[in-house]
């Protein structure tokens, strides 16, 4: 496993490099004025890049080129990202601008893609071209070949097949289109990416293609050493954008043949109440699809849609793109409200200014977000034409003396599993083919129709018809989720029926999709065992959804290590379950997982931690009174069987009288011989804060030393309920102190477990500022100490900031803004550089360590004084040049070019020999 301390710097250096047209390196283009380069998943990337015509490497963006985006980590050798590749195809400038300044649009090399297009040639079916039962491997192939062969997009390789994608796995299913002429492969690949069968990329010039959710899926969030990104090391800002406008809690289905299904989804959250939304889904008259559209849209509407885009930090970073990971890639990243979870990267954005700096962005999908991308992906696949009805159940008809249609080709057959309003799973399926248009002897002809047919069990089962269409797509349900089928489709035409074309077996599948965690458990004790309540509602604090079972009550004894924990209850809905027959004043843990009526578990919900108390103590039960037997209930009066002095305190064995033996107030001070009761007397945890009066135990009644070298447990300590104060919180350990008067504006001591792997880090932060936008923080870590005015509602700086670290230091102004930032920085290597800019002054005081300025003269000036204003204190060194701004610059030495990316310097070619001479120079920038 790799670990990385803060003071290990991984460095990320990018550039971008020019190539010809599907030919050969140029050059790299050393002087732009900055660019900023998206590389999304299953989509065209794009490049922005601002040059000057006048800066060294500007002819290489004379004419149409290649330009290609490279990175380096720690000066290893630069490599080119997947989807780095762009082109010049599109500029744009000023001829007025005198900096020459000019801007290029640069879409992915996979933008030419869309320059193939689809041919049409003689097995057209309505218009279309045929693929039947094939791979996605095989209809982009065919694409590709059929365009290369016209001369098309030459530069263009493919390393995919018919039978294995661009990893050399098995496609593992086919499909069946009827693509229009014309259909370009770009697309076709973003079309199929959509619907959830591949995964793409572009390597250089070669078109990489996956099946969808494996390499382009790489899931780097879990495991023994999960990739975080974490707020302050890999991550500097974390804005959300959340709406709750699209929510909705029902809908209402309208299909075909009057078809109406309402569907609710008591899981959605609904802080106003009901709200309901509306679909017309033409081509359905199904109502387990209606239900199963319905549920699927719900589902995308059951929460506040939230965009989750981190700015990334690759200069301090553990974890940095591209080298460590890349788009559709699964990382550990806040989330919403900057919960630490697994997270998909959709897009990584690299931005690099005049100066070299590297900064960027990552846009996340979160599972509910993938989840409603598969769900899009669902219905899709169910729409895609057709108008169906039900069927009969009857057998098929025979044929008649009509022409016999051919049978139908190309048969595909999608299951899928939905719920019913009462939360029971079923199965669906939505079948497709190719039109039927012509007889068995190859004789064009025009079928009325179609007929869906299953077979159950498989191959020797009764055969019925399920529905009839005019179309080649019918969905049908129910089914009995896990139960084995075979489908068929019969061409109708007249009387005549086709032979069947018949499905492979298909395994209707069930309802997978866990329920969501339950909300966490109250735990108590009474009368010897645990009460369990539950809110009825999830960890997100929504209700459970339709197909809710039940929780179970697990428990486990937290100092066996051995013990994973076993039900011992369960509830239906909220309320209370009762766990009997534990041990007294021993810890057991407790939580709750959710089961829905298909068996799915959900995950766990938080963890709490509770005791059994007895009624008396131990060593009295079953030994001194032993059941009520013993005693009659009212028969030994005090006034008559216990005369006064008769019982002693040698008389009472040890703890046998608890607090609940004791009537309320029969015990007062003057009853209570002076030292009489002593620590020895009063059983471990027999005092607790209910049986104490408020305000029983003051100052004064505490002797000095009393509490000296012992333990207080207890969540909150305070010294004082309000004013002037400190409060202390045992469970978030955390200290804070509260000014007097009624304000809230406290300074805080506290630890967190987990920003390093490993460590407890220690910060100290200030009350906030009158403005209530800065406060001042300390952050001591075993490999950092880090000291800053950062933003009174998150952790972004705000301000100056100082970092002392294993391997470097960094001092400056706004660091985590590139903008604005002023900073050195310094590291183990012995050098240091600085970023920001220099100051222009026209007045130094006496002890500033550099003046710095520029200025222009008028043409017949011979010479010019730079005033520093007051005497300085000590001798000044000063370093200048003059820049010669004449078309013909006729200085023997002089500075001929300056601008924000290089200047230059010029010479008379006669005044001796210059071979073998060098020069030096200071610069900064102002």
């Amino acid at each position: 496993m790799q670990v990385i301390i803060p003071g290990d710097r991984q460095r990320l250096a990018a550039r971008l490099v020019v190539y010809a047209p599907n030919g050969n390196r140029q050059g790299v283009l050393p002087a732009h004025l900055g660019w900023e380069a998206a590389l999304p998943l299953n989509d065209v990337s794009s490049l922005r890049l601002a040059y000057s015509a006048s800066a060294t490497g500007a002819e290489l963006l004379d004419e149409p080129c290649e330009i290609a985006m490279e990175y380096s980590v720690d000066g290893e050798p630069w490599l080119e990202p997947a989807s780095g590749r762009f082109l010049r195809v599109k500029r744009s400038g000023d001829g007025t601008d005198r900096t020459g300044a000019r801007s290029y649009d640069c879409p992915g090399w996979a933008w030419q893609l869309r320059k193939i297009v689809l041919y049409p040639d003689l097995s057209l079916v309505d218009g279309k071209r045929p693929f039947t039962a094939t791979t996605p491997g095989n209809i982009l192939a065919t694409l590709i070949s059929e365009g290369k062969n016209r001369g098309t997009l030459p530069g263009l390789t493919y390393n995919f097949t018919a039978t294995h994608d661009s990893a050399g796995q098995a496609w593992g299913t086919t499909m069946s289109l009827g693509l229009e002429p014309g259909v370009d492969l770009l697309a076709l690949l973003i079309n199929l990416s959509e619907q959830g069968q591949i995964d793409w990329c572009m390597q250089d010039r070669e078109l990489m293609v996956y099946r969808e959710g494996t390499l382009l899926a790489t899931n780097r969030a879990s495991g023994a050493a999960p990739m975080e990104l974490r707020l302050g090391r890999d991550i500097d800002s974390a804005p959300d954008d959340a709406t709750l406008e699209d929510a909705a809690s029902a809908i209402l289905v309208v299909g075909e043949d009057g078809l109406r299904v309402e569907v609710t989804n008591p899981a959605a959250a609904m802080p106003w109440g009901r709200w309901e939304t509306y679909q017309s889904q033409g081509g359905v008259s199904d109502t387990g699809t209606a239900q199963l559209l319905g549920q699927n849209a719900l589902e995308r509407a059951s929460r506040e849609r939230v965009q989750l885009t981190r700015s990334i930090t690759p200069y301090v970073a553990r974890w940095l793109p591209l080298a460590d990971y890349a788009s559709g890639d699964y990382v550990r990243a806040p989330g919403d409200q900057g919960a630490m979870q697994p997270l998909r990267i959709r897009q990584i954005t690299l931005a690099c200014d005049v100066s070299g700096l590297i900064s960027g962005n990552l846009t996340l999908n979160d599972r509910f977000l993938e989840r409603d991308i598969r769900l899009a992906r669902q219905a899709a696949g169910i729409l895609n034409g057709g108008i169906s009805s039900g069927g009969s159940g009857s057998d098929p008809a025979p044929e008649g003396g009509d022409r016999q249609p051919a049978a139908p080709t190309g048969l595909l057959v999608s299951p899928a599993a939905y719920l019913d309003e009462e939360g029971y799973a079923h199965g669906q399926i939505t079948v497709s083919w190719t039109s039927v248009t012509a007889d068995t002897n190859g004789t064009a002809l025009s079928v009325d129709g179609y007929e869906l047919i299953g077979i159950a069990p498989p191959t020797t089962g009764a055969t019925r018809v399920l529905a009839r269409t005019t179309g080649t797509t019918v969905t049908y349900s129910p089914l009995e989720p896990k139960s084995r089928w075979q489908f068929g489709v019969i061409a109708v035409a007249g009387s005549a029926r086709s032979l069947p074309a018949v499905s492979a077996e298909i395994v209707i599948p069930d309802d997978e999709t866990p329920p969501p965690e339950p909300s966490t458990p109250v735990a108590d004790s009474r009368l010897g065992i645990f009460r369990v309540a539950w809110d009825g509602l999830t960890a997100g604090g929504t209700g459970m959804p339709l197909d809710f079972a039940r929780v179970l009550v697990i428990m486990r004894d937290p100092l066996d290590s051995d013990d994973e924990g076993q039900a011992v209850e369960w509830l239906e809905r909220a309320g209370t379950a009762v766990v009997p027959g534990q041990p007294y004043n021993t810890d057991r843990e407790l939580w709750l997982v959710a089961i829905d009526r298909s068996g799915n578990i959900s995950g766990e919900s938080a963890r709490v931690t509770a005791q059994t108390q007895p009624l008396v103590d131990t060593d009295v039960i079953g030994a001194i009174i032993d059941g009520a037997e013993h005693i009659i209930e009212g028969s030994i009066p005090a006034d008559a069987k216990i005369t006064a002095g008769t019982i002693t305190g040698g008389l009472i064995q040890a703890l046998a009288i608890q607090a609940g033996h004791i009537s309320a107030n029969a015990i007062t001070a003057d009853k209570i011989e002076a030292g009489a009761i002593t620590a020895g007397h009063i059983a471990a945890a027999a005092i607790t804060a209910d049986k104490i009066e408020a305000g029983a135990i003051t100052a004064e009644k505490i002797s000095a030393d009393a509490i000296n070298g012992k333990t207080i447990t207890g969540s909150i300590v305070r010294s004082s309920a309000t004013g002037r104060r400190f409060v202390l919180d045992s469970s978030t350990l955390d200290l804070r102190f509260y000014p007097g008067g009624t304000s809230t504006n406290f300074a805080r001591l506290y630890a967190v477990d987990g920003l390093y792997p490993g460590e407890t880090t220690t910060f100290i932060t200030s009350g906030t500022n009158a403005g209530a936008t800065a406060r001042a923080e300390l952050q001591v870590a075993a490999g950092l100490v880090r000291l800053g005015i950062r933003n009174a509602a998150n952790s972004n700086r705000r301000g100056g900031g100082l970092d002392i670290a294993e391997g470097y230091a960094m001092f400056g102004y706004s660091i985590a803004s590139a903008s604005t930032e002023t900073y050195i920085y310094t590291n183990s290597s012995g050098r240091f550089y600085l970023r920001g800019r220099v100051w222009d002054t026209n007045t130094a005081d006496p002890y500033d360590a550099v003046h710095a300025g520029s200025g222009t003269v008028a043409p017949d000036f011979t010479g010019v004084t730079i005033h520093y204003g007051p005497s300085m204190a000590s001798n000044m060194g000063p370093v200048a040049v003059v820049r010669d701004g004449a078309a013909n610059p006729n200085f023997y030495w002089c500075e001929d070019l300056s601008n924000q990316t290089d200047f230059s310097i010029g010479w008379s070619a006669g005044g001796g020999v210059w071979s073998g001479k060098a020069f030096y120079w200071w610069s900064h920038r102002h």
